[in-house]
């Protein structure tokens, strides 16, 4: 049995002791401090986890390796297949991700091996705190070095990007619905501790990844989703679906609710807002 979506804490140890084909990412991260994750990392992850780093594993900040703009550009498709074969990844492993971060950076992983067409890809529910809160051990340390050279083979994405491009020629007829995954203040505009603009994409309606969790850190069920998302998705049911936030990575986690929810996947614009707003003469919204 493969995973796709979501993993508990539970069948992640089953497959732990089944010994099935499969590796563990821990993708936690701090903007604020980009050390952090790697620090927290070795002082405690899910035995044999692989840490991957949000700049160093999972953008790039080459122009000419850049498969999108932003302040977190995503590495082109080949790119990533070679980190991924360095890790020692293939085709039949089923890869689980998590951070302890409420899930706001271990989906872009998630995201990316879908994007190379990798299925059996699944987000740790609950996180690192889920792990612990189970009694499951940690390890302490460095990852240990990848056992050999993976034969992972990209095949044809399961997912959609969209460009800076594509959302701009759309906006004005409002042929999509843009959701972004972003705080209620960023979105209004209110403050802005990132980007040189405040605002959001003109017709976005705002959807914060957090309001995709409940209080004990999992996601809500699939029923609670759906009825939250059908309030705010009402009228829109018909035009395609394009969720977004401050630099592609957040807004993964309202893609995964949406899909959890039962809606069809909606596309990526991973640029977000901070290629946007770095675009000249672009339109912004406030309010």
């Amino acid at each position: 049995m493969s995973y796709s979506t979501l993993i508990s804490v539970e069948q992640l140890r089953a497959l732990q002791q089944q010994g099935a084909p499969l590796m563990v990412f821990d993708c936690s991260y701090d903007l604020s401090d980009v050390a952090a994750g790697r620090t927290q990392y070795e002082a405690a992850h899910i035995p044999g986890a692989r840490y991957a780093d949000l700049n160093d594993d999972l953008s790039s900040f080459q122009p000419e390796r850049a498969a999108s703009a932003g302040r977190h550009p995503l590495p082109l498709r080949e790119d990533f297949e070679a980190t991924l074969r360095q890790w020692g990844f293939s085709n039949q492993t089923q890869a689980v991700v998590y951070d302890r971060n409420g899930c706001n950076y271990c989906g872009r992983l998630w995201w990316m091996l879908k994007w190379l067409g990798h299925d059996a890809v699944a987000v740790l529910d609950g996180g690192l705190q889920a792990w612990q809160a189970a009694g499951y051990a940690t390890e302490t340390g460095p990852a240990a070095p990848a056992s050999g050279v993976g034969n992972f083979t990209a095949r044809p994405s399961l997912v959609e990007l969209v460009a800076t491009e594509t959302v701009a020629q759309n906006v004005p007829d409002g042929d999509l619905t843009l959701i972004d995954a972003r705080g209620p203040a960023r979105y209004r505009g209110d403050t802005e501790p990132l980007d040189p603009i405040a605002g959001h994409i003109p017709g976005a309606i705002n959807r914060p990844f957090s309001d995709n969790l409940g209080a004990d850190g999992h996601f809500k069920s699939a029923d609670v989703l759906k009825a939250e998302l059908a309030a705010l998705l009402p009228h829109n049911a018909h035009k395609k679906n394009v969720v977004y936030c401050g630099s592609g990575v957040s807004a993964v986690g309202t893609l995964l609710a949406m899909e959890l929810a039962g809606l069809p996947r909606p596309a990526l614009y991973a640029g977000s807002w901070s290629a946007w707003s770095n675009t000249p003469g672009l339109p912004v919204e406030q309010g």
